[in-house]
């Protein structure tokens, strides 16, 4: 498996490198210059209208919307970690692109902002505002650090490492806020804003000790901690958590609760702490039974199957292998997803579908919600082959999905 998962990822790249790291998003419709030619389109149910029908099309009329294709910011951060896990494993030559990884983050920084920080290369209509494109948001600066701090620790980049740390200081000086008792938390997506969302709370808090144990900066590591204690805490009695804490946002999905776990993790690896190992583990017991299929395809929500999304097949690969501590049969779990994702989702040309719904596919593909997803996912599947820290000989297919536990109402 592992030659051809190498071929996949390479021929993935070399599509992203050939478009310019730049395509279309699943959220990109208000970048349209369509709204601005017609004003009267430009107001909050038009916005939304237009955003999901470009979302939801089975065909993809950007073109005829006018919306240019873009360089996101989170998708370079995506493409520079698994560009790293290549160079560390010794596949193809990622060291040029890497340095561009880095440079392009760097000029993409969020304009007006003293301390480094990033938004998405489009704006996007909440259900009360408008955030605007390049805007700072929590979500996109941790990620874009996470990805900085990985170049810093493979390759001692001192000016990635400043980067990083100066997002954390976005984080601590201009989001962080706290309420009576344990109440605290992070502003998403835009400062002042004091609703709970609990894996960009998690992401941010695991990016805050990770700065603490690299700098050895203490200022970060209380605030972390007590918005890591809030979120961690509203995990549900089956193991879930929901997205947030309105009543419009109660659902539970799939990549969401990996990063959920993921960070957790990390937590406990960069504080030297136990402490949230009890929810990682009924988090995960929750996760397997709950998104896994037994085919080898994952649910987007707990409780029903379609739609099948890539950057759920991506997440339902990462998290696995980032938990393989937890069972020995999470690689072929992993092993599995990639399979099916080989089989119902990879275009020859060289990238990946956004969605299987029940009756179509949509093969629209998004640099990155789709590509830079699965490039990390495989990515890191081929390090984790190539430097023996899974078994070469990974479970057949048949087999791979005899283990899969999963819930079938």
């Amino acid at each position: 498996m592992n030659d051809n998962l190498q071929a996949t990822v390479l021929k993935l790249l070399a599509y992203c490198q050939e478009n310019g790291w730049a395509g279309y998003d699943p959220y990109d419709a208000l970048n349209s210059r369509a709204l601005k030619a017609l004003p009267w389109l430009d107001s909050r149910w038009p916005r939304i209208a237009l955003t999901q029908a470009l979302k939801r099309s089975p065909i993809n009329i950007r073109s005829l919307a006018l919306v240019p294709k873009t360089q996101n910011p989170k998708a370079l951060a995506l493409f520079l970690s698994g560009l790293l896990r290549l160079e560390r494993a010794g596949i193809g030559d990622p060291a040029p692109h890497i340095e561009t990884m880095i440079e392009r983050l760097a000029a993409l920084r969020s304009p007006g902002e003293d301390d480094w920080c990033w938004g998405y290369s489009f704006p996007w209509q909440t259900r009360t505002i408008v955030v605007p494109a390049g805007s700072a948001n929590l979500v996109c600066t941790t990620f874009v650090a996470g990805s900085l701090l990985d170049a810093y620790e493979q390759r001692a980049d001192a000016r990635c490492l400043e980067m990083a740390a100066g997002a954390a200081d976005y984080i601590l000086n201009q989001l962080y806020w706290t309420g009576s008792g344990d109440l605290a938390g992070f502003s998403y997506p835009q400062p002042g804003v004091q609703g709970q969302v609990h894996n960009s709370n998690l992401l941010a808090a695991a990016l805050l000790c990770r700065v603490a144990r690299l700098t050895g900066e203490g200022k970060y590591l209380d605030p972390a901690l007590r918005v890591a204690r809030y979120s961690a805490g509203m995990q549900r009695e089956d193991g879930s958590w929901p997205y947030g804490e309105s009543p419009t946002q109660q659902w539970i999905d799939n990549f969401h609760t990996g990063f959920n776990l993921g960070a957790l993790r990390s937590l406990g690896r960069y504080t030297g702490s136990s402490e949230f190992e009890p929810r990682v583990r009924r988090g995960f017991d929750f996760y397997k039974k709950h998104f896994f299929l037994p085919d080898g395809s994952v649910r987007y929500f707990h409780n029903r199957t379609y739609p099948i999304d890539a950057h759920c097949l991506a997440q339902s690969i990462l998290t696995p292998l980032e938990l393989a501590d937890l069972d020995p049969g999470n690689p072929a779990l992993s092993e599995a997803v990639y399979r099916w994702a080989m089989k119902h989702m990879w275009d020859a040309r060289g990238f990946f579908y956004y969605r299987r719904l029940r009756l179509c596919t949509i093969r629209t593909p998004y640099m990155r919600w789709t590509e830079a997803w699965m490039f990390l996912a495989l990515s890191t599947l081929s390090a984790a082959l190539a430097e023996k820290r899974i078994p070469a000989a990974l479970l057949s297919s048949e087999a791979a999905q005899e283990t899969i536990p999963c819930d079938h109402h």
